[in-house]
């Protein structure tokens, strides 16, 4: 399913009101929901957890093999903050749903990071979103089945001609993945 999602300097709940007002369905927010938590709890409750994704930048931790942290500000600026953890608790606040962007494996065009993938997705009830590091129609295919993201994100395999929509579409649904053709 597509839907118009809006995201990047998104810092309080009267921007999420015009964006939602302007056509947006969903709006994600990464850097402020860090620095002020309750932006999730306050979104859900004005508008409903449907509309309200945590985007969550995570790098490798270099300090805890299995791990990753949370980064904001585009995914420059790591935290001490443990990336499932931290979905659990924004799954709780009221998030509806998680961009989970493996910051080490965005624009790699290698895969997903699907060890990140499942143990977020395995740690909360909401949708995951994969982002970050598709190269082929396999890797969206893994992003699911061993990543257990409900949903990917792509790019670069569209933007510079690698598949068109519609190729995409036509594979994942060749596989059993559910997809509007």
């Amino acid at each position: 399913v597509e839907t118009t999602e809006i995201g990047g300097g998104i810092s309080t709940v009267d921007q999420i009101d015009t964006l939602l007002r302007s056509g947006a369905e969903k709006v994600s927010v990464n850097t402020a929901a860090v620095a002020n938590p309750n932006l999730l709890a306050e979104a859900a409750q004005r508008f409903g957890s449907q509309c309200v994704v945590l985007a969550i930048d995570a790098r490798r931790s270099t300090k805890e093999k299995g791990k990753w942290q949370v980064c904001v500000k585009a995914g420059s600026e790591p935290t001490d903050i443990d990336v499932v953890e931290w979905a659990v608790k924004a799954e709780k606040l009221g998030a509806g749903e998680i961009l989970l962007t493996s910051m080490d494996a965005d624009g790699t065009k290698q895969g997903y990071d699907n060890e990140l993938n499942k143990a977020v997705s395995s740690a909360v009830n909401i949708p995951v979103i994969a982002s970050g590091g598709a190269g082929t129609l396999e890797h969206l295919y893994d992003a699911i089945i061993t990543g257990g993201s409900d949903a990917v994100l792509i790019a670069s395999i569209t933007h510079y001609g690698h598949y068109t929509i519609k190729q995409i579409k036509e594979y994942l649904g060749s596989r059993g993945i559910p997809v509007n053709l």
